[in-house]
C-alpha cells in the first residue's frame, strides 16, 4: 500500500491551511476520500501536486473555475486549449492594468489637487466623488 497522508499533513506539504483543501473539495476540484470508520481519510501524495497546482494557477489570476477547466485538460493533447485559456486570462489582466494605471492618474491628479488647496475649500476628492 502507498504512503499515505492525513489533512493536516497534505496541507503541510503542499503549503496551505486545511481549509483551503476541504473548500476545493466542495468545489469539486479535489476528490474527497472515503473516511473510514473511526479513522481519518488519507490522502494519496500525488495530491500535493494537485494542490500545487491549484494554488499556482490562482497565483496567476486563474478563478477557481478557470483552475477546474484547466485540471480537466490532458497535458500532452490539449496545449492548443491550454494557451487559450491562458491567452484571455493575459488580455484581461492587460485591461485591468489599463484601468488600475487610469484609476491611478485621475487619483494622482484628485491628490495633486489638495496638495495646492489652501485648505479651506471643499476637498476636491470628495467633490468628484460626489460628482460636482
Amino acid at each position: 500500500m502507498a504512503t499515505t497522508l492525513t489533512i493536516g499533513k497534505l496541507a503541510e506539504a503542499a503549503g496551505v491551511n486545511i481549509e483551503s483543501i476541504r473548500y476545493y473539495q466542495r468545489r469539486g476540484l479535489m476528490d474527497e476520500p472515503p473516511k473510514p470508520l473511526g479513522g481519518y481519510r488519507r490522502y494519496l501524495p500525488e495530491q500535493i501536486k494537485r494542490v500545487r497546482f491549484i494554488k499556482r494557477a490562482q497565483a496567476l489570476g486563474f478563478t477557481l473555475d478557470e483552475v477546474g477547466a484547466l485540471l480537466t485538460l490532458d497535458a500532452g493533447c490539449t496545449c492548443v486549449q491550454t494557451r487559450a485559456l491562458a491567452v484571455r486570462k493575459m488580455t484581461l489582466i492587460q485591461q485591468k492594468m489599463a484601468d488600475l494605471a487610469a484609476m491611478q492618474k485621475v487619483l494622482g491628479g484628485l491628490v495633486q489637487q489638495c496638495d495646492v488647496g489652501d485648505g479651506g475649500a471643499a476637498c476636491p476628492i470628495i467633490n468628484a466623488l460626489d460628482g460636482e
